[in-house]
């Protein structure tokens, strides 16, 4: 291969490459009958110890030349391992030291070949697509039956303690996220059950569409004081919450509680499925689908007030027969027509009219964890809903609708303005 920085000095820290390599067939032909993966690491291996011996000419001079300005001596060979697909492999490094006695020196391309980064990254991407730790190695590249043979690091215990740690500094970063950055026109609050854990999670969805995990944590209920502890930890960590933000909850009082006592400015919208499925609960089966397909239809209609009246119709009609379902329709009807209310278009009002954005999210946490028999602690339910919460990440795509999320942070702040303005006066009369 050709070098394109010749004219440029050698840094010590930066591996040095050859302008070719060799690679002497004779000694991976066997490696051809197991694959070209197999005879593509058998080369990589050689092409490896080529850069090692490469790092080492630089450091200390072609072997056998007497050169007085040398920094550096070799010092024999000794036996180390390199990283390869989520394995360790065994090698045979040479050392260098230093003239002046300071002590070894790096060999740059050893140390880059070295890292065990990748091992960690490996254990927690195949824990969270459904491997068992007992089953890791099968999930890795063939990569030629003596290098396997050979390899470490795919012990079980081995890929639990990678997976254990990698998961701590996903959970760690989640929860010491600036977010000082974030322009958030909408907040959902849900909480999840994992054993006898409870879970609650917050998804922000910003001006431009996309959907940010926020932050978790873990109790045995959804109790206001719960909640309330998260929403002060993203206020303290930057999240704006003096700007007016439309706040998707599942009906829950504590979570509304927490939300109307931190926030300054919340605009809460119920989530409508959570609604119709509460009250279907207190319907015979035969009345179900028919009470919540109404429903549907009110809230599917042109305005707040039109879906308002077939609402509270719907509701006079239960009275007499079922006035559990009615009390349960009429209990925190206005808020579940938020959307409606502020004119939120129909493919943004998809989004935002329930949480299900946020269960998508929870949802990915539950697959990921599937074969997870017995939640230790709170503090592993944690760690597993931080790194799912992270995998969803990585899969979220912008909200439908999400140019008219300007037009719905211009409508939040003139409801807050219409609410705030009455208050204002009636304080200012008792005041006179």
């Amino acid at each position: 291969m050709k070098k394109s920085n010749q004219n440029l000095p050698v840094d010590a820290a930066t591996p040095a490459f050859p302008e070719h390599v060799s690679v002497a067939m004779a000694e991976i032909a066997e490696n051809m009958q197991e694959g070209l993966l197999a005879l593509a690491v058998g080369a990589g291996l050689q092409v490896m110890q080529t850069l090692m011996d490469v790092d080492i000419t630089t450091l200390a001079g072609p072997k056998g030349r007497h050169d007085q300005g040398r920094t550096a001596v070799r010092h024999g060979r000794e036996h180390g391992s390199v990283t390869l697909g989520g394995r360790r492999v065994p090698v045979t490094r040479p050392r260098v030291r230093a003239v002046d006695g300071s002590g070894e020196l790096s060999i740059p391309s050893y140390e880059l070949f070295t890292s065990t980064e990748i091992l960690g990254k490996m254990a927690m991407e195949k824990m969270l697509a459904g491997l068992s730790t007992r089953r890791y190695p099968v999930g890795l590249e063939p990569v030629g039956q003596q290098i396997t043979e050979t390899a470490s690091a795919t012990s079980k215990s081995a890929v639990s303690r990678r997976f254990v740690a990698m998961t701590e500094t996903a959970l760690a970063e989640l929860l010491s996220r600036d977010l000082s950055g974030l322009d958030v026109v909408a907040l959902m609050i849900d909480g999840v059950h994992f054993a006898e854990s409870c879970c609650v999670v917050a998804l922000g969805i910003g001006i431009d569409g996309v959907k940010h995990p926020l932050a978790l944590v873990e109790g045995s209920t959804e109790n206001a004081t719960l909640v309330t502890g998260l929403l002060v930890d993203l206020r303290e960590r930057g999240l704006d919450v003096t700007r007016p933000m439309l706040v998707g909850l599942d009906g829950s009082k504590a979570l509304r509680k927490a939300v109307v006592d931190v926030l300054d400015h919340p605009v809460i919208q119920r989530c409508q499925l959570h609604k119709v499925r509460n009250v279907k609960d207190h319907l015979p089966k035969r009345l179900r689908a028919i009470v919540g397909r109404r429903m549907t239809d009110a809230y599917h209609a042109g305005s707040a007030l039109e879906a308002e009246a077939a609402l509270l119709a719907l509701a006079a009609e239960l009275d007499r027969t079922h006035p559990g379902a009615a009390a349960s329709l009429r209990e925190g009807l206005s808020e579940t027509l938020t959307v409606l209310r502020l004119g939120v278009p129909p493919t943004l009002a998809r989004t935002l009219r329930s949480t299900k954005a946020i269960e998508s999210m929870i949802s990915v946490c539950r697959e990921h964890a599937a074969n997870v028999k017995r939640w230790r602690d709170g503090k592993m339910a944690l760690r597993w809903r931080a790194a799912g919460m992270v995998e969803a990440g990585k899969q979220f795509r912008r909200v439908n609708g999400h140019l008219h999320l300007p037009a719905l942070r211009t409508a939040l702040d003139r409801e807050i303005a219409e609410h705030v303005a009455p208050i204002m006066h009636n304080d200012q009369v008792s005041a006179a």
